[in-house]
């Protein structure tokens, strides 16, 4: 007799709607259709999974929840004015074997979800420091449609409180530029002044030495990316670091090189905080079985807009051309996140607080994540202009390599 099976855990949320919110006309004409084809620095995120983030708002207990939805959705059509290659789809540029790109033609539209919470759960249980079950928070990202889609969007609503999820292509646009979306998003929803349009333009950046043809050759596959295989039974908690404790960091870093002999490396907090953040990761690994003593490396872009020659402006709507950084070495001690960042105000009631932002971890299967934090807002809901990503160090490694033995050399021939 054939074992039962085990029954699937009940859903833990109920789609109420979905519908395709295309960018509304533009002084009373849509968008152009228009191909933005990728550049060398795109195509390195063409097979990673989209990057996911949460935002959860409390509302107070008389807010008109249809009325929000319903500004959402049309203060998203305007949004998408400005931004309507996020509405089009990544394809492969017809007539090539290599080149991709991102076409929009009238039409295109981003998919909007309306889903409600089941069970009595408070906004408040979900937006702590504490450690929660990400399968209580992953299903508030909706997931990207197939066919190309680089945008998706989904409101969430809770007892006291709405999440706004989003799912974006990093190769469509790095985590700057998908915040200046959400400004645009809020500006439209609130009555704010306009942010400054995005330029689609990705002429500006040149590639006269062909990088294009090296990159799309070596474009990391999504098996090759250390990746949560499954949400189950994982939790996702915030940690913070104080000052004192990155000082602990940079210190035990300090005495380490002076035990080898060299001279104290340059060690900024943000380094500080990277090392110690990766070596909880790796420490973690190893206690569940993982070979240690391998050699495991931290990868991260750094926004190259103001450096380019010319610069790219900051409103450049594409991935920031990025530098990935691999450490020659394994990084040093070290795990520690940022404070809290909290959402510009999307949701267009006075009676809403922005409350947390959540990056999730890469979820299973094909689909990707990544993404900045956006910043917060001003006692009057606009949206204030996000910080760049880091600027690139000139800090290559934390150490120099400790003498490796050498073997004894062979004995000498008798002739």
């Amino acid at each position: 007799m054939a074992p039962a099976q085990q029954a699937s855990p009940p859903p833990i949320l109920t789609v109420l709607a979905t519908t395709l919110v295309a960018p509304s006309p533009s002084a009373g004409a849509a968008p152009p259709e228009s191909s933005l084809p990728l550049t060398f620095f795109d195509v390195f995120w063409l097979n990673l999974p989209p990057v996911e983030r949460v935002f959860f708002y409390r509302l107070a207990a008389d807010a008109d929840i249809p009325t929000i939805l319903s500004n959402l959705k049309t203060s998203l059509a305007k949004a998408l004015s400005a931004y309507y290659p996020l509405a089009g789809r990544l394809r492969l540029t017809p007539g090539t074997a290599d080149r991709y790109e991102i076409h929009y033609q009238p039409g295109d539209a981003v998919t909007f979800t309306v889903a409600e919470y089941h069970g009595d759960v408070d906004v408040d249980e979900l937006a702590v420091d504490r450690p929660r079950e990400i399968t209580r928070i992953a299903p508030l990202a909706p997931p990207l449609p197939k066919g190309g889609a680089v945008l998706a969007l989904q409101a969430t609503v809770m007892r006291r409180g709405l999440a706004i999820g989003m799912a974006v292509h990093h190769a469509a646009c790095d985590g700057a530029t998908s915040t200046r979306f959400l400004h645009a998003w809020a500006a439209a929803s609130t009555g704010a002044i306009e942010p400054p349009r995005p330029v689609i333009d990705r002429t500006l950046v040149k590639d006269p030495t062909g990088l294009y043809d090296v990159f799309v050759k070596a474009k990391p596959t999504a098996g090759e990316m250390d990746r949560v295989k499954t949400w189950e039974h994982r939790l996702l908690a915030t940690f913070t670091l104080s000052n004192e404790d990155i000082q602990r960091v940079k210190d035990v870093i300090a005495s380490e090189a002076e035990r080898r002999g060299a001279p104290p490396p340059r060690c900024s907090s943000l380094v500080a905080t990277f090392g110690f953040m990766w070596s909880c990761h790796q420490r973690a690994k190893d206690d569940v079985g993982s070979t240690g003593g391998d050699p495991t490396y931290l990868l991260f872009p750094v926004d190259h807009r103001s450096r380019m020659k010319p610069p790219v402006p900051d409103e450049y709507l594409a991935p920031a051309p990025p530098l990935p950084r691999r450490p020659r070495r394994p990084c040093h001690p070290a795990a520690a996140r940022a404070r809290p960042e909290y959402p510009p105000p999307v949701v267009a009631t006075t009676a809403s607080t922005p409350v947390r932002h959540h990056l999730l971890p890469t979820p299973p299967g094909p689909a990707p994540l990544a993404g900045a934090p956006p910043p917060p807002v001003d006692p009057a809901g606009h949206a204030i202009p996000p910080p760049r990503e880091p600027a690139p160090s000139t800090h290559r490694r934390w150490l120099p390599p400790p003498p490796r033995p050498r073997a004894p050399p062979p004995p000498a021939d008798p002739a």
